[in-house]
Formats: C-alpha cells, structure tokens, sequence
C-alpha cells in the first residue's frame, strides 16, 4: 500500500514538472524567450538612458551625450563597426538588430543596437553599433524565484492530494487487514467503514464475498456431519441384524452373502471415517503440538502397518541427525500413514521410507516402485474422492480421500507435500516441514 501512493507522489511530481517545461516552451514559442523578458526589465534603466536621454540630443550632440553617462556610469558603452557586431548577434535576433531595434545577450549580460539606420547622430553612425556590458542581469535570481514559485505550486497540490489521499490509504489498509484475515480462515472478519468512504461499495463486495465463503463451508461441513452422522445409524443396525444373522444355520449362500455384507459394511465404516476426517480437518483444528522424535515415531508407524500386506516391503533409511520436532504426532504421522498406504497398494515389490534434517526444514519421503503417477494428473491426486482412471475399483483406489488428508494435514503444519516420480520407477511424495513454524 505504501508503494502505492508513493508512486502517486512520484507521478504527481513528475506532471508537475512537466508541465512546467510546457508552459516554459509555450510561452517561449508565443510570446519569446522568458529569460530575455526577464533581464530587459533588469537592464530597464540603462534602456530608458540610451532611448530617452543619449537619443533625444539635437543634432551633433549624441556622442556629447553618451560620453556625460559614461563618466557617471558603471555600465560600459561601446561604438563598434557593424561588421564586428554582426556575428556576435544570435540569427534569432538579426532581423530585430537590422531594423535598430534593442536585442539583449543574456550571457554577457550586454545588449547591442545600431546607433542610427540614417546616420543622423554623427557622420558614419549608420555602419556603427552600440554595446551596453555589465549590465545588473541576474537570471539566476529570477531562476530561484521560478524554483520557488514552482515549489510553492506544488506543494499547493500536494498537501489537499495528500489530505485525501491519507482518507484512502486509512480505508484501503482496513480492507487489506480484513481480506488477510479472510485468508487466514477468519471468516467473521468484516470491512467496518462509514457510508461516506470513497471505498465503502468495495468494502461492501468484501463483506458479501467473505459471508458467502462462510456460508459455503458451513453447508459443506454441516452436511459432510450430517451424512456421517446418518450413515452410522443404518451401519449400526446392519450390524446388529448381522449378529442375529449368524445364528441361523450356515450355509454356503448365507455364508457368501454375510462375506459381503461384512465388507460392505467395513467398506462404508472407513468411508464415514474418511469424511469425518477430512470434516474435521477443514475446520481447521487447533494443533495439539508435542515434541516429537521424529526416527521412533516413524518406525512405530512402520511397524502398525505389519498387519498390512506388503509391509515387509518397507524399507526406513533414517538421517542420524533427524532428531526431535514439534507438531500435531497424531495428524503427521496420519499423513506418512496415508502415504505408505497408497504406496503398498501400488507398489510391485519396495517402498522406501526417507527422512533428514536441513537448517530450515524436516523432509519425509515415501516413493514405491509402482506405475507412479501421469505427470498431467499431479496437482489432482489431492483433490477429495479423486482417483486416478487405473484404480476407479474401489478395492485399489480407495476412496480418494487418503492423500487429501494427508495434504491438509501438512498443511495445517504450514508445509508443503508434493508428487513426482521416484528414482524407483514409481510415485515420489515429499513432505517439508518448516522448522521456525513448528517452533
């Protein structure tokens, strides 16, 4: 924001200087050159002297005349034949020269005129000019009094722009805090500005956008609670019905058909597991933060999955250095888990488990030797309930659920988790973990 209206101030400055440069051309195209109007009134008195004292002598009396003012006078006057005075006289100035008339020579603070174009002051003084040096110019006085003038100016703008610019910047900083706090997930977070504000309709869109967004994830979070809640009631009554089931005399049918129920019935367990964890990690929970070794909780992990078929396939390659972290043991280690999961569904036959330490950040590898991941399907593999086109059976695909969790769940860590493809053959997750975030 503060770069902003410093911009303007540089803009503002800049048309000002501009126009000054304008109106200075303008005027020297219209009217003649401003600096030479300025030392013609400066030099007004030794003009006055030449027109109405030395040239209004009777007849033989103008070099009687002009020698009385160069004895009282400070200002040099000099005869000069026409020849030599020629070409000290800009070609801007010749015409006016030729026609007798006063031109000026700013520089040299001098201004030249033919004594007469008749000849009638003395004999010859048609091919003779007049040369009036050390004259009291002094451009640069009138230059600073343009200085001021031009500061003067400006500032006049400047402070009203400043003025009503300060009003926008106070406004613009409310609606910059409260779109940041939106960002952070504080969603009743509002733009409180008075009606008069030049930027009140704006802080009203802000205010609708952000009640939107709440209204939405409330829907969505009410409704993934409700179907969870939902979907337990009628699993608890099948499993009841089940118990009852077996009770009846077995038989290959009912005994395939109870197999199935029962896998459906697991299968639909883990789904509302699924959704409540992603419910309750959009909610954004608060971090239960524990120090943690990260080497002894990752080997844990590894060894509740021996159970898991294929797990004896993992192989831990642990830094020395890993050492301790603090961060939510429950939500990391489910992220590693889910990872580990989807890795033993696809991998052939190893699955690498690596973890180090840098001076920033903790990272944690899981790769496999599997088919890996089409490079045009990386940034979807994290998006709820999707599965890739080779695992839309749910018996190897899951839900689609798994990595969306575990990006939330680093995430909420303020880290990052990212897909590739391992040097194995197969997929490459890596999460990184800031270590001044986990502090």
């Amino acid at each position: 924001m503060n770069r902003l209206f410093f911009r303007f101030f540089v803009l503002v400055m800049l048309a000002i200087s501009v126009a000054t440069f304008v109106v200075y051309f303008a005027i020297n195209r219209l009217f003649g050159d401003p600096l030479e109007d300025i030392a013609r009134r400066q030099a007004a008195a030794q003009i006055f002297l030449l027109e109405q004292y030395i040239d209004q002598a009777p007849a033989d009396e103008w070099l009687l005349r002009l020698n009385k003012v160069r004895e009282v006078s400070n200002i040099a006057y000099e005869l000069l034949p026409l020849a030599s005075v020629r070409p000290q006289i800009a070609p801007a100035q010749r015409a006016a020269f030729e026609r007798g008339e006063i031109v000026m020579d700013v520089g040299a603070k001098a201004f030249y005129r033919r004594v007469d174009l008749k000849g009638n002051a003395y004999v010859g003084a048609d091919e003779e000019a007049i040369r009036a040096s050390g004259l009291p110019i002094d451009v640069g006085l009138a230059l600073r009094m343009e200085v001021v003038r031009f500061v003067v100016v400006a500032l006049a703008l400047l402070i009203p722009i400043a003025l009503w610019s300060r009003a926008h910047w106070q406004d613009l900083q409310r609606l910059s805090a409260v779109a940041d706090a939106v960002g952070e997930g504080e969603l009743t977070a509002r733009a409180a500005l008075a009606p008069s504000a030049s930027v009140y309709p704006l802080a009203q869109h802000i205010n609708r956008m952000a009640e939107r967004i709440a209204a939405l994830l409330a829907a969505q979070q009410t409704l993934l609670h409700s179907v969870s809640h939902e979907l337990r009631t009628p699993i608890a009554r099948l499993q009841f019905a089940l118990e009852l089931v077996r009770d009846v005399p077995p038989g290959p049918d009912l005994t395939r058909r109870l197999a199935g129920m029962e896998a459906d019935l697991a299968e639909l367990d883990a789904l509302v597991g699924e959704l409540l964890s992603m419910n309750r990690l959009s909610a954004q929970p608060t971090l239960l933060r524990e120090d943690i070794d990260l080497a002894a909780a990752l080997r844990e992990l590894v060894a509740s999955l021996d159970h898991t078929a294929g797990a004896e396939h993992i192989v831990l390659d642990l830094a020395p250095d890993l050492g301790h972290l603090t961060a939510d043991r429950r939500l990391l280690l489910r992220a590693v888990g889910n990872l580990l999961k989807n890795a033993l569904k696809y991998a052939a036959r190893s699955i690498h488990l690596q973890a180090g330490r840098t001076a920033q950040s903790v990272w944690i590898v899981v790769e496999d030797d599997g088919p890996g991941i089409p490079e045009a399907e990386w940034d979807k593999v994290f998006t709820p309930f999707y599965r890739l086109d080779r695992s839309r059976d749910r018996n190897t695909g899951g839900f689609g659920l798994g990595l969306a969790i575990a990006r939330q769940a680093v995430d909420l860590h303020r880290g990052s988790l990212q897909v590739g493809r391992a040097a194995l053959g197969g997929a490459r997750f890596v999460i990184s973990l800031p270590l001044d975030a986990n502090a």
